[in-house]
């Protein structure tokens, strides 16, 4: 089974600086919605969608869309996260905030990085480092910035199987967020690169460098409390397990990782741990449980692509939204140019016709004077 894919955590930094330089008094309800993303997304939107509505303020506003989009990520609800991530987008384009500009396309492209849009994600990317280069050098900003490029581009280098080039991203990732000094901020976002390393390991059969590396993702999420990254740290460390035919402790593995998230709902890790237990149980030739849960991962996979048809079709309206924008500009544009061209070219016929009929009168003039001449000689 191709493992699945998972990076929303890497959100959490995006819309946190700017909630936390506003101060406003909502900041403790934002501070509990952003706690809760992981594990309780539901309250995580509703509680975002309440400030949204009182929100005034642009930064806020950004932060806020950012927060939304991130928690129906949680819920693979694809469709209204693009929703949301394209408000935000469209906001950060009235600031003069190269962080937040950054911020939020880099958003995007984990965005379209979760629905398998590997160009759209990696355009919007190199779209993002323009603005990138723009945030002062050794700023945690920066670090953060680059850290979340660099792990977006291994993720899609190791969705086309190239694992190698991936760990590169990896650990050029992890190397800047070490270097961030709130370290703490960080952490959600670790568990997460740790756990595609792990995979990366796993896929370069290195299984002793893939358990040290789920072991070390595992960690990092449960200091940041976010039981959801747990729960795919443990399904990564129960697939060594079954690689060794030690089909029991993966399975123990999967249950505590399918109760951990149990809160969530989210699709596509549901998913891979409902299809882990049904394969461990198959080779255990235990056959009811293995229906039950291959029937729960046929269930969690339907609705799955339900979702990401929802969604690209969304894509596909928008980029169409885009285009026509960008036709029309151009058609304003070369509109423009036409009558800038009519207007010039009338000008210039005009000044062209008024030095002829001025000549003409000097002409007349001369005549005139040159037959009165002879006239009088």
């Amino acid at each position: 089974m191709k493992p699945f894919l998972k990076i929303l955590p890497l959100f959490l930094l995006f819309f946190y600086p700017f909630v936390k330089a506003q101060k406003t008094p909502d900041s403790v309800l934002i501070k509990k919605a952003r706690l809760e993303i992981y594990d309780n997304p539901d309250n995580t939107i509703k509680i975002g969608e309440q400030l949204l509505k009182k929100s005034h303020d642009i930064k806020t506003s950004i932060s806020l869309y950012m927060l939304l989009s991130t928690a129906n990520i949680a819920k693979r609800n694809f469709e209204e996260s693009l929703k949301y991530i394209l408000k935000a987008k469209e906001l950060s384009q009235k600031t003069n905030d190269s962080k937040s500009q950054a911020s939020v396309l880099i958003s995007v492209a984990i965005q379209y990085q979760q629905m398998e849009l590997f160009n759209k994600s990696l355009e919007t990317l190199n779209e993002a480092d323009q603005y990138l280069a723009k945030i002062p050098e050794k700023t945690p900003e920066k670090y953060v910035e680059t850290a979340t490029s660099y792990a977006i581009r291994g993720m899609i280098y190791k969705s086309q199987s190239n694992s190698e080039i991936a760990l590169e991203k990896f650990l050029i990732s992890i190397q800047n967020f070490d270097k961030v000094p709130l370290k703490k901020t960080t952490y959600a976002n670790m568990s997460v690169v740790y756990y595609n390393i792990g995979y990366c390991y796993l896929n370069l059969n290195k299984i002793e460098k893939a358990q040290e590396a789920f072991s070390q993702s595992i960690d990092y999420a449960q200091r940041n409390h976010a039981k959801s990254l747990e729960a795919f740290a443990l399904k990564g460390t129960a697939e060594i397990h079954k690689q060794k035919h030690e089909n029991q402790s993966a399975v123990n593995l999967l249950l505590k990782a399918e109760s951990l998230c149990k809160n969530t709902g989210d699709l596509i890790l549901n998913e891979g741990i409902y299809k882990e237990l049904a394969d461990n149980y198959l080779a255990m030739g235990k056959q009811n449980l293995y229906q039950l849960y291959n029937k729960k991962y046929l269930e969690m996979r339907f609705k799955r692509k339900q979702n990401e048809l929802k969604s690209i079709n969304q894509v596909i309206d928008n980029h169409n939204k885009e285009t026509s924008l960008k036709s029309e500009r151009l058609k304003s544009y070369y509109h423009s140019i036409k009558i800038g061209s009519v207007l010039l070219g009338i000008f210039f016929i005009s000044i062209l016709l008024f030095l002829i009929i001025k000549t003409r009168k000097q002409n007349r003039k001369f005549q005139k004077e040159i037959q009165q001449i002879i006239r009088t000689s």
